[in-house]
């Protein structure tokens, strides 16, 4: 029973990813995002999870991050005519990381200061000018080879879920490390 209801589970959700695949890629990203924040905030030492937090993460990326990348995909696809040769699969990793990625961890970092904390946009700004080159470069390290496995072997319609998988880690990461960031810098003080 354990498996068929499984397997009925999967092939729902592949029904919908072919039926409507920007909702379900919007949905998924949204989910992961949030249970990406919930593991993050209790990871982190947070005892009781923030709820408002949670649920505006899951609109971030539901409404942004997994459109966005639904459409870019869809774009790249059918700009380079569906193709995978190295070459293509190499361009297609240099557009995205230097248009989407950027574009992305930006619009986060704005989001997450002015609508999640409600810190004032002067504060943000500053702190987008001393953080965001490091986290683009971090993200750089290792997005690209994400990319690269994403155009070279993923189907098109399960890009935007592996950018969801990973991105699931990747909040956790920043989570992570912003926490132990600013727990060195207490202990400066």
């Amino acid at each position: 029973m354990g498996s068929s209801s499984k397997k009925t589970t999967l092939q729902r959700y592949l029904s919908q990813l072919q039926q409507h695949p920007l909702r379900t890629k919007a949905i998924t990203a949204g989910v992961l995002s949030g249970v990406s924040d919930v593991v993050s905030q209790k990871l982190s030492g947070i005892q009781k999870i923030q709820l408002r937090r949670v649920l505006l993460k899951m609109i971030f990326a539901g409404g942004f991050l997994g459109p966005a990348g639904h459409f870019f995909h869809t774009y790249l696809d059918k700009f380079f005519k569906g193709k995978k040769d190295t070459k293509t699969v190499a361009k297609k990793v240099v557009l995205e990381q230097l248009t989407l990625s950027p574009l992305n961890h930006l619009l986060f970092m704005v989001y997450f200061g002015v609508v999640i904390e409600r810190t004032p946009w002067n504060l943000v700004r500053e702190r987008i000018k001393k953080t965001y080159p490091t986290v683009q470069l971090t993200a750089w390290t290792f997005f690209p080879v994400v990319g690269w496995i994403n155009y070279k072997y993923v189907p098109l319609h399960f890009r935007v879920i592996l950018h969801s998988l990973v991105a699931f880690f990747w909040g956790i990461f920043l989570t992570l490390r912003a926490r132990s960031m600013t727990l060195a810098l207490a202990k400066a003080k």
